[in-house]
């Protein structure tokens, strides 16, 4: 997804899907493993994908029933896709596109709203505040370099139709 390759990113994404649907299989009938940590592990990785992807693209989030992840999954699974949503801001701030820039910190800026308003224990969500916590801190790092491009952009053209 971050290079732009959108049939390689699908073609990735279905191969974990199907791996990941063998692995709950193999585990549905045991909830000591099923429950330990590995497979939700797996479920935050794929809903990352899929989320970072819809973020990019500005396409609808999946919800965890469509993609079939466990709600606490879904919700640290939206914290990464935020986060990894960085880089794409920056890469379109190089490339001159200050709109699409705001717009995706708008979308990490909707992913934390939202996942900042969940009040349920740690031991539910399997240590989503952490994750939120660390969303913040790479939203505001990049509200820092949209502001500061936004603003040089706005100089420049200043001094570009300032009257010579």
């Amino acid at each position: 997804m971050h290079r732009g390759d959108l049939d390689a990113h699908a073609e990735q994404v279905g191969q974990c899907e199907a791996q990941l649907r063998t692995a709950q299989q193999a585990v549905a009938d045991h909830p000591g493993v099923a429950h330990a940590g590995f497979l939700h592990d797996a479920e935050k990785e794929y809903a990352e994908a899929r989320l970072c992807a819809a973020m990019v693209l500005g396409t609808p989030l999946a919800d965890p029933a469509t993609l079939g992840v466990m709600p606490h999954s879904w919700m640290r699974g939206l914290a990464e896709a935020a986060s990894e949503l960085r880089r794409s801001v920056l890469d379109r701030l190089r490339a001159g596109d200050l709109e699409g820039g705001e717009a995706l910190l708008g979308a990490m800026d909707d992913a934390y709203d939202v996942l900042a308003a969940v009040d349920l224990p740690d031991a539910l969500t399997g240590g989503l505040r952490r994750t939120v916590d660390s969303l913040r801190a790479v939203t505001e790092r990049t509200r820092g370099d949209v502001t500061t491009t936004v603003l040089q952009t706005r100089l420049q053209r200043a001094i570009e139709s300032a009257p010579g």
